[in-house]
């Protein structure tokens, strides 16, 4: 089969790296045939770091239109994602998309519905973590019932420390209008879709308190703390700030057979001899509890990061392998961090799935007052046709 022509549209800090990573022959069975981004400066980065046979195209619609590349690889601001994916699936190409897939789950939805309809076309999403080989592990951990019946879930991820002048970097970064919202959109991505992944569970309603601008001058969340309950009973706390040093990732998971905990790039395990249930049912003394055994747990292999997304996608297509994040599955998580913001907003429990409608409304009125059309930067700009995203 030949090699496929890939381009990628969007070349910030993510696209960049992609289209060097595609650039480099490291992706066997890709070639960068083209990239893309809103900004004339980026033809001279273009120049100076990649091929000089690769072109550089300003205007994103011709680009996919063009019939030069088979896939296209979305690193652009976060609204632009699913109109983009939809016109690309449209022309059949085969689409990656960074995280996260949209702003909205209505948005998402559609770019799904139209990866669906589009035969031969496959949809991926770069959810590097999903090579990880720790959370491989506990997603085979609690698949294959060694921790039981999942109890409950608490991950503390406060280690997304940004300063003001990262903020201040982009006129799009940290706005409604800009970027859809903060520390849940920007930088939990990852963490919210492995809640979801490793455990294959979703809940059935979320109770949330974000906190807008609590720690720098941004009109978006940068503190959230989230309470879960799932329809077996069991309950998850989500815990993130981007205004905290030093940061915690602790990723905690309770099942009736004992405890894994994913900490400090290692994996613990202790398990009980026998179901938590089981020995509540006979024993018959004051205090005692179930023994209790620290497993030695072998994690092996090494995680391959966003090149292994992208050679995943590209063997998926040229090979048909199994995708290790399916695109559709994007609006998993961002159906979690959509919940969360709509809580705050309504200040009272949301049942999933909850109301798409009236999140894209009280969104869109906080998109009516951002703040980001009063910014400037040289560096960067507000994505375009922001309305759009909202019909």
């Amino acid at each position: 089969m030949n090699n496929i022509r890939v381009g990628v549209i969007g070349i910030g800090n993510m696209g960049s790296a992609h289209a060097r990573t595609l650039s480099s022959g490291a992706i066997p069975g890709a070639v960068l045939t083209a990239v893309c981004d809103a900004r004339e400066q980026m033809r001279s980065w273009t120049q100076e770091h990649l091929s000089a046979e690769v072109p550089f195209w300003n205007d994103s619609d011709e680009l996919i239109r063009s019939g030069t590349i088979d896939a296209v690889l979305l690193a652009t601001p976060h609204y632009d994602h699913a109109r983009l994916a939809v016109l690309a699936f449209d022309q059949g190409l085969h689409v990656l998309v960074e995280k996260p897939a949209g702003v909205t789950t209505s948005q998402v939805r559609r770019m799904n519905e139209a990866a669906a309809k589009a035969e031969g076309s496959v949809f991926a999403i770069m959810y590097n973590q999903r090579t990880n080989p720790l959370y491989i592990k506990l997603k085979d951990l609690i698949q294959s019932g060694e921790l039981g019946e999942i109890r409950r879930l608490n991950w503390i991820i406060t280690n997304w420390y940004r300063s003001q002048s990262y903020y201040d970097s982009s006129s799009w970064r940290a706005t409604w209008s800009g970027e859809g919202g903060g520390v849940l959109v920007n930088q939990c991505p990852h963490q919210l879709d492995l809640l979801q992944w490793t455990t294959g569970m979703m809940p059935k309603r979320i109770r949330a308190f974000c906190q807008f601008g609590k720690y720098r001058d941004i009109e978006v969340e940068d503190d959230v703390t989230a309470y879960a309950e799932y329809e077996n009973g069991a309950t998850a706390v989500f815990i993130t700030t981007t205004g905290e040093a030093p940061g915690t990732n602790r990723f905690e998971v309770t099942g009736d057979r004992g405890k894994i905990v994913i900490e400090n790039n290692q994996l613990s395990f202790w398990r009980l001899r026998e179901p938590e249930p089981a020995f509540n049912a006979r024993f018959q003394g004051g205090f005692g509890q179930p023994e209790c055994w620290r497993c030695d747990v072998p994690v092996e292999g090494e995680e391959t990061g966003h090149p292994g997304i992208i050679a995943n996608w590209i063997a998926a297509i040229r090979e048909d392998v199994p995708l290790i994040a399916p695109g559709n599955e994007g609006i998993r998580g961002l159906t979690l961090s959509n919940a969360m913001l709509l809580s705050t907003w309504t200040d009272g429990w949301v049942d999933l799935p909850f109301d798409e409608s009236q999140f894209d409304a009280e969104l869109q009125q906080r998109v009516q007052h951002s703040n980001s059309v009063k910014k400037s930067s040289n560096a960067d700009q507000a994505p375009a046709d922001i309305q759009k995203s909202f019909k």
